[in-house]
């Protein structure tokens, strides 16, 4: 019997360190097969409660965050305690000659795992001294990378709200950010900006690549939400390359970086199990730009060259639908 329990805490052990290492030293893997999985269970537990309300889902991240952690805990700490408990006499209790009991072999373990040392007990002599070296190793290294991982979370979270109100503080929807952009002759005024949020969504892509959990930080501000701003500035750069008469629109190479970096952006949401709308949403209006003076085309001709970008923007309206958000117009 005891050899199944160290079969057991071997495989727990395995399985910690592979997910562990995957999620947190693998930038292009993303998130670990066990971590997926529990991300996603609780996410969809917090999207059942939610019944749509934001300040619900915005303590989606966090709570998933430390779930994660807890999870790799329980790992470590079940597996090095089932592994111990291979051998009844692993390890002696010092202040009397008793059978040792699972609260104890869960106590020493603990002790062992978060480098505070054994306690009252010593080891027995041998094997079962590296393996407790080995298990304070692994407590070591689990808070370093643990603590950095965290800190990069919330740095990449920041980053996302950053650029929300960016996008946000150049309109309040998209017929007013491209108005703003108009300077009486061409759209040349929004070029430095769209350079900049083609690097800053760069950045943020890496980010989702090598933290999908970023998918379930959601803001319950719409300000700071990241999905509505991509939407937006997508809506934005859709009229500037297929909403204007020729020679009056931006930069047409930034934007055409902006929409690439936008694509990799939306290739991301798959790691995040959001699926794209059944339908795409509507147009952004046309008529309103055409009255208040600016060169656009003609919303039929408009329209035809719109559904060349049907996907992406079922895509983008799929993930606002994820966190209970609206499309931007």
């Amino acid at each position: 019997m005891t050899e199944i329990y160290a079969i057991l805490g071997i495989i727990l052990i395995l399985a910690g360190i592979i997910d562990f290492a995957w999620t947190t030293l693998w930038p292009d893997g993303g998130a670990g097969p066990i971590t997926k999985r529990v991300s996603l269970l609780f996410w969809l537990g917090i999207r059942w409660l939610s019944r749509g309300k934001s300040f619900i889902i915005s303590m989606a991240g966090p709570i998933i965050l430390v779930a994660t952690l807890l999870t790799w805990i329980l790992l470590f700490w079940t597996g090095w305690t089932l592994l111990f408990a291979g051998d009844s006499s692993s390890f002696i209790d010092t202040n009397d000659n008793n059978p040792i009991s699972w609260a104890e072999r869960w106590y020493v373990t603990g002790y062992l795992l978060f480098t505070l040392g054994v306690g009252d007990y010593i080891m027995k002599e041998g094997l079962w001294q590296i393996l407790a070296v080995l298990t304070a190793a692994s407590g070591l290294v689990f808070i370093t990378l643990g603590v950095t991982y965290i800190l990069s979370v919330l740095d990449a979270v920041t980053q996302k709200r950053a650029f929300a109100e960016s996008v946000r503080g150049m309109g309040q929807n998209v017929t007013e950010i491209v108005t703003n952009s108009w300077n009486g002759e061409n759209f040349h005024n929004i070029d430095l900006l769209l350079n900049t949020f083609s690097s800053q969504l760069s950045t943020l892509t890496s980010m989702h690549n090598a933290y999908p959990i970023l998918h379930y930080y959601h803001s319950s501000k719409r300000d700071e939400e990241l999905a509505v701003s991509v939407a937006t500035l997508d809506e934005v750069l859709t009229v500037f390359k297929f909403g204007l008469r020729n020679g009056h629109g931006p930069n047409q190479l930034l934007v055409h970086e902006a929409r690439s970096t936008i694509d990799s952006y939306i290739t991301t949401l798959r790691s995040g199990y959001i699926s794209p709308a059944e339908m795409a949403p509507p147009p952004p209006d046309l008529d309103t730009m055409r009255e208040r003076g600016l060169p656009v085309v003609h919303t039929d001709d408009f329209l035809q060259s719109l559904e060349e970008s049907s996907e992406r923007r079922k895509a983008l309206l799929g993930s606002l639908r994820d966190n209970g958000r609206k499309w931007p117009e």
